[in-house]
């Protein structure tokens, strides 16, 4: 980890590239983060919901960055502490650095109205999104096909969208390739 941030002025310099993480509470961000560096504890994973409190900065290689944004929906943070998240992320959607956001969806729970506000911000940056819907590996294959199909309805040309689970890797190949395209 380069660093963790409680407000943009300890952000690290604009320079490079970096691409956000963001998604509710619990739905696998940390742990897809893990899979996709191949680093099994990057991103600190836990069983209880809202732990990422603070913007975390993660270097992969020379002006390269991952930025994990703090979970949203159920999070055990003060109402004061959530209220310095919205100023953060909005200096995030301002740097020049930023080339995408991968938006972490449970697949059980589908793109919700806090996934949809957080579309918009990366739409209103002019970022491109790329979902994840996570812990695939707890649904049957019919419900797998009939759950991306309705993720695509659902996003039309907002976001391109996949399969993925860091518990069996499925869609592991094909997130590590969105990634290092939105890294270029």
């Amino acid at each position: 980890m380069i660093l963790s941030a409680a407000q943009a002025t300890q952000f690290p310099a604009d320079v490079g590239a970096e691409v956000a993480f963001a998604g509710r509470s619990n739905s696998g961000k940390s742990s897809a983060i893990n899979a996709i560096t191949g680093r099994r504890a990057l991103a600190r994973t836990s069983k209880t919901p809202g732990r990422t409190r603070l913007l975390n900065f993660f270097h992969l290689k020379a002006d390269r960055r991952i930025v994990d944004l703090p979970g949203y929906g159920y999070a055990e943070a003060s109402a004061a502490e959530r209220a310095t998240w919205a100023p953060m992320t909005d200096a995030l959607a301002r740097r020049e650095s930023l080339r995408g956001l991968f938006l972490v969806v449970d697949c059980r729970r589908g793109v919700l109205p806090g996934d949809e506000g957080l579309m918009d911000w990366a739409s209103d940056a002019g970022r491109p999104i790329h979902v994840l819907l996570t812990k695939s590996d707890k649904l049957k294959r019919a419900e797998l096909a009939k759950t991306l199909a309705a993720a695509r309805r659902a996003l039309g040309e907002r976001a391109s969208v996949q399969m993925f689970s860091a518990e069996d890797a499925t869609g592991l190949d094909e997130a590590r390739r969105q990634l290092n395209f939105f890294l270029k």
